[in-house]
C-alpha cells in the first residue's frame, strides 16, 4: 500500500463453490488488481480462518456460530 492511502478492501462470496475456485472471481480480483496497478502480493495457500466478521456476524470475543471448526483455535497456529 503507498504511504497515506487507506485499505482498499474488497470480499467475495460464492454460494455454491469455494470462492478461491469461481472463475468470475478470479477474474475480478484480476481486473481489481490490475486497475491498482499492483506490483507485489503475498497470499496464503491455506484457508485462513473463518469468512465471517467478529463484531459484524457474530459478537466480539466470541467463536464463530457457523465455522465450529474454527472454535477455540488461533488461525496463526495453523499455518
Amino acid at each position: 500500500m503507498r504511504d497515506g492511502a487507506e485499505a482498499n478492501v474488497h470480499r467475495y462470496y460464492s454460494e455454491d463453490k469455494d470462492a478461491r475456485y469461481n472463475i468470475e472471481i478470479q477474474k475480478t480480483i484480476i481486473a481489481r488488481l490490475k486497475e491498482h496497478e499492483v506490483a507485489t502480493l503475498t497470499m496464503l495457500e491455506k484457508i485462513f480462518g473463518c469468512p465471517h466478521e467478529e463484531g459484524k456476524d457474530y459478537p466480539d470475543g466470541k467463536s464463530c456460530p457457523d465455522c465450529p471448526f474454527w472454535k477455540d483455535k488461533n488461525r496463526f497456529d495453523i499455518l
